[in-house]
């Protein structure tokens, strides 16, 4: 009778090298697709996000009969006054994206203040109070693609909490279309946008003059990368921080141009290796920023939202951010 054992042979270093060697190159195929998938997803969130602010801003439409203000400037007060400032155009629309409840705790300092940000009479007051919602974290306000949204900012008053969309001024100079006024900027083309200081757009007019379908409402922003940096803070109004101004013209030339001193914000960081260029000086310019790969996340007038590619240029760029600069479209975007 023949007695054998059945030995299991190790592996050879070679073989072990070359299990390991087939893992890795699988997980180098994985982590890719799993990053699109991930920031495919980060995307659409945002785009919904957009889609909810845009109708929000319609919603305030129907009841005042304009587009919301990107920002509230009473009478005497300096537009980069940052203490003196009234609410913007997300503080105003906080009832029409379910926030409603934030919104009533402030509405005594929103009505004094809008009466005082009327050029003419002598009504309503400088009320800050409604600067008590600025801490609350809005989640339709935040990009999930956001690497900053947790750094709160501090400036005139702390801890003003981050969001990632603002209001399209036009591309033209700021504070130049104050009251919906518009300059002939850049291109010799009128650079108005559909949401200025102490101005909305009637959606009507916005359709008379280059569409609704045309012109940008919302634009995407990014956070500041540290708390001084006030860029992406949804309820101070001021450019870069929520709202887009003379984006196109300039040094800034297009979405997330990666020039140094980009944008124009108080305090700011200079930061081009990031694609958050900045002169800290003063406030004037704020180009629209994401992370998401290849371009910025947009909303129309007419409530619909676009991918826009840092590729696009300038001039069309500028178009697009226009209410009226009376040129056609003959591109896609």
């Amino acid at each position: 009778m023949f007695r054998f054992s059945l030995r299991r042979r190790a592996f050879t270093l070679i073989e072990l090298l070359v299990v390991i060697a087939i893992i890795a190159i699988l997980i180098a195929l994985l982590v890719p697709a799993v990053q699109k998938v991930r920031e495919a997803a980060a995307r659409a969130q945002c785009m919904n996000n957009l889609k909810q602010l845009a109708l929000g801003c319609q919603n305030y439409h129907d009841v005042y009969k304009t587009l919301p203000p990107a920002v509230l400037n009473g009478r005497g007060i300096g537009w980069t006054d940052e203490n003196n400032i009234g609410p913007n155009w997300v503080v105003l629309i906080l009832p029409y994206i379910e926030q409603g409840p934030l919104y009533n705790q402030v509405v005594t300092s929103i009505t004094n203040y809008k009466a005082f940000a009327v050029q003419t009479g002598a009504t309503g007051s400088n009320d800050q109070n409604w600067r008590n919602v600025r801490s609350s974290i809005i989640p339709i306000m935040r990009c999930p693609s956001e690497s900053n949204s947790d750094v709160m900012g501090n400036r005139s008053s702390n801890n003003w909490a981050r969001g990632n969309y603002a209001a399209n001024n036009g591309p033209g100079g700021f504070p130049g279309n104050t009251n919906g006024t518009s300059n002939a900027d850049g291109f010799g083309w009128q650079g108005g946008g559909p949401m200025n200081i102490n101005f909305g757009i009637r959606l009507g007019v916005l359709a008379n003059q280059d569409g609704s379908s045309n012109t940008i409402l919302i634009n995407h922003l990014r956070c500041g990368p540290a708390a001084n940096d006030m860029r992406g803070t949804w309820a101070f109004g001021e450019p870069g921080c929520s709202i887009t101004a003379a984006h196109a013209i300039g040094d800034c030339y297009t979405p997330n141009d990666t020039g140094c001193c980009s944008d124009d914000v108080r305090g700011c960081n200079d930061r081009p290796d990031i694609a958050m260029g900045c002169w800290n000086g003063d406030y004037g310019q704020g180009q629209a920023r994401s992370e998401h790969t290849g371009g910025v996340t947009a909303a129309a007038g007419d409530g619909s939202v676009r991918f826009v590619s840092n590729a696009i240029s300038q001039a069309q760029w500028y178009i697009i951010n226009s209410r009226n600069d009376g040129q056609t479209i003959t591109f896609n975007w």
